[in-house]
């Protein structure tokens, strides 16, 4: 087996289908089953079940799995390693977020601090950072959860309280502890089902043995204010969403319940090669986030 093949496993293995696997390694689709049946003849077993035009990770192909993304994430190690060794460039970082506004107030300071660096950003949920750091697609992610799994080093960089976003007149506007109940009926704008905001939402509702009515669902946390603030409906936010700037189109409440809070995690594969760039952005990340520790 070549280190083609493996790539190509891996990416198929994420995206469980075949073209959307092509899409992302820029080859034709028959290559990319070609590579795979060759790869699962050498190994001698099946790697994927196959059901029609659909696949999924066999048993056998989510053991070999693992030792893929362990393989070629040592490879990609050893690489950065020698890169900084032999001083090509100032380096580059690769961070991930669940909305790309935990990122906009530390970047300035960053890029003033370490002009040279390649800094890239890259947006996915919570539940999708663990296999990105595992495959070295990330160095570092900033997450609403700890996030689990070996060789995974949580820091906690912020605790913050969880405000209520209304649209500007409503009657909830500028209140101090408003309880769930009250809640009742509003329309809720919310991400979907594994975001840290909708889980919060459905353990207060529950807590008070309601549902949220919720009018809009999306993977885009980043426009939940935009949403409020067209009058939608009312959404949780963090308090780094009201700190971000004025809208004269949205107001804020305070909730009633003491564990209206969120917790912002800065995560790393402990087992991974960091270079100096990625070191001094987790330094700095540090240092913004809680400057009394700096």
């Amino acid at each position: 087996m070549d280190l083609l093949a493996l790539r190509c496993f891996q990416v198929v293995a994420r995206h469980e289908h075949i073209s959307r696997a092509a899409a992302e390694l820029r080859v034709a689709q028959p290559s990319v089953s070609r590579t795979i049946a060759r790869l699962e003849a050498e190994l001698g077993v099946e790697l994927f079940e196959r059901r029609g035009r659909r696949i999924r990770l066999g048993r056998h192909g989510a053991a070999f799995l693992r030792r893929v993304d362990r393989a070629l994430g040592e490879l990609e190690d050893g690489r950065r390693e020698l890169a900084e060794a032999a001083r090509t460039g100032s380096g580059a970082v690769t961070v991930a977020a669940e909305t790309l506004m935990t990122v906009t107030g530390l970047l300035p300071g960053y890029r003033g601090a370490h002009p040279g660096v390649d800094v890239r950003l890259r947006q996915c949920p919570a539940d999708a950072m663990a296999h990105l750091l595992r495959t070295r697609e990330v160095d570092l992610c900033l997450a609403s959860a700890p996030l689990a799994g070996p060789g995974l080093e949580p820091v906690e960089l912020l605790r913050e309280e969880v405000l209520l976003a209304v649209p500007a007149g409503h009657p909830l506007a500028g209140r101090e502890g408003v309880a769930v109940p009250e809640l009742e009926g509003e329309p809720f704008i919310t991400p979907g089902p594994g975001h840290w905001q909708r889980d919060l939402a459905d353990r207060l509702f529950a807590r008070a043995g309601l549902r949220p009515a919720v009018v809009c669902e999306g993977n885009e946390p980043g426009a939940l204010l935009d949403m409020v603030g067209a009058g939608l409906g009312v959404a949780l936010l963090p308090a780094m969403a009201r700190d971000a700037g004025l809208r004269e189109t949205v107001s804020w409440a305070r909730l009633e319940t003491p564990d209206s809070h969120r917790v912002l995690w800065l995560v790393r594969d402990r087992d991974a090669y960091a270079p100096a760039a990625v070191r001094d952005f987790a330094d700095f990340a540090l240092a913004h986030f809680r400057p009394t520790t700096s």
